[in-house]
């Protein structure tokens, strides 16, 4: 770690008390450096625990310290900080290294990488790369916007003795992302998401294609044109709906089955994979095509796949004694992440059966009109709640508006009949009316608990 003996002497600020920020902290008192840390909130909700596992280092809170800002030799941010907040872009000097905690791993690790990102899927996508590597016996973790901290890693004493780590990055992180070599990267998809920081969709397209200039293959989508990886140089495998060329992987459809195929290599039926849905076929080709890049069996990657049971919130099915196919994508805090949900699921009904969406909360600032033509194709009836719920409800006649999620659900309930879909794919973050999409999807799982009781009665 001949890096780190360039850091002794340094001025060190790490912007963020958050999960993030404690982990550099960590990682910073492990070596023996002294830093400061500065969070803008008056009460951060673990300043308890940087008071307490920090007791040495200057803790400032309330307010964006523009001369600690500007006196950093080393400023290392956390990912939900934008460095265009006026108080931070004023005060960062010129001489200042503005890195973050992935950046900081990069600069330090030797540990063989499979890096992922994209507006939607890329959680499952790591997770499931994630099982199919301990599956083949690889000694495998996961990182960076989910898992364990990257720099936590460091202080664990196997970190070296890790075969692969399998990195989902976002927009933020890459922000700040210059040194990672990776052995592949993928853009997953782009879509509208974040614009209320990165302003537009070519500004937030061109931050996740920064992922393409460090990894060694570019593992792209065929379907989305904003994903493709435009760096002549380098070796491409690509992933899509239409029939692949040799050496990519994509889709045939014969006698009403849909396969996963290597060129024109049928490789598993659709039906028997565990996550349903367009959306998911292409999530599993976008493994395969990782994992053949960092030398995995393809043959023994399908057969991980049939043990792999999915993420909670994401395109989770709950189980009810109703009869009906209750879905929670809670996850889905984007446009793009509702349209892959619908158009992925709606394939999957027999003809009597309908769709039915709940969708809603805080859209960000998000254009919904991408949905209009989804839902006039696919969903029966929309019920929609939060704060820029009426808006998706505007898109359809056959909708409604609600002050709660359990009077959403209750509603579903009423008009949904046994085997047809209702899915909560909101479209929108859930901050308006819970701490995350997590306590959300908690929320929809009891709403059709307690709706399914009282039913009943």
């Amino acid at each position: 770690m001949s890096y780190l003996s360039g850091l002794k002497n340094k001025n060190i600020v790490v912007l963020g008390a958050g999960m993030t920020g404690l982990s550099c902290a960590r990682f910073l008192q492990h070596h023996g450096f002294v830093f400061s840390i500065n969070d803008s909130r008056e009460n951060p909700e673990l300043a308890e625990q940087v008071s307490e596992q920090f007791p040495t280092a200057q803790f400032i809170q309330g307010r964006w310290q523009q001369t600690l800002i500007a006196q950093a030799d080393v400023l290392i941010v956390s990912p939900g900080i934008d460095l265009n907040t006026p108080e931070i872009a004023e005060a960062i000097n010129t001489h200042t290294d503005v890195i973050g905690d992935v950046e900081l791993y990069a600069r330090l690790a030797k540990t063989p990488i499979l890096a992922v990102t994209g507006s939607n899927g890329k959680s499952t996508v790591v997770s499931l790369l994630h099982h199919v590597g301990q599956t083949l016996g690889v000694n495998i973790a996961l990182g960076g916007n989910i898992g364990v901290p990257v720099l936590d890693r460091l202080l664990e004493e196997d970190e070296q003795a890790l075969d692969m780590l399998v990195l989902e990055l976002s927009s933020f992180q890459l922000e700040t992302l210059h040194s990672m070599t990776a052995i592949a990267t993928s853009v997953l998809n782009v879509s509208d998401d974040h614009l209320d920081r990165h302003k537009t969709l070519e500004n937030y397209a061109e931050i996740k294609q920064r992922i393409y200039r460090q990894g060694n293959i570019a593992v792209v989508n065929r379907d989305d044109k904003a994903s493709q990886c435009l760096l002549k140089h380098k070796e491409i495998i690509s992933f899509g709906s239409d029939k692949a060329k040799k050496g990519h992987f994509g889709l045939i459809t014969e006698n009403g089955h849909t396969y996963l195929a290597f060129g024109k290599q049928q490789l598993i039926d659709v039906a028997k994979l565990p996550l349903a849905g367009i959306h998911n076929a292409l999530n599993y080709l976008a493994v395969l095509a990782l994992g053949s890049s960092a030398g995995w069996s393809v043959e023994k990657m399908l057969t991980a796949f049939l043990s792999f049971e999915g993420l909670a919130h994401r395109c989770q099915r709950i189980a009810s004694d109703d009869g009906i196919y209750w879905v929670n994508d809670s996850k889905a805090t984007n446009v793009g992440a509702a349209l892959a949900a619908i158009e992925g699921l709606a394939p999957t009904l027999s003809p009597e059966n309908k769709l039915y969406l709940i969708a809603g909360g805080d859209g960000k600032g998000a254009d919904f009109t991408p949905l209009k033509n989804a839902i006039a194709e696919h969903v029966s009836h929309v019920f929609t709640l939060g704060k820029d719920g009426q808006q998706i409800a505007n898109l359809s006649a056959n909708s409604q508006h609600f002050d709660s999620l359990a009077a959403a659900v209750a509603a579903a309930k009423a008009s949904a009949n046994q085997g047809d879909i209702v899915l909560l794919s909101p479209a929108c973050a859930s901050i308006d009316m819970f701490k995350n999409f997590v306590e959300r999807g908690e929320a929809f799982i009891d709403a059709i608990a307690n709706t399914t009781v009282e039913a009943s009665v």
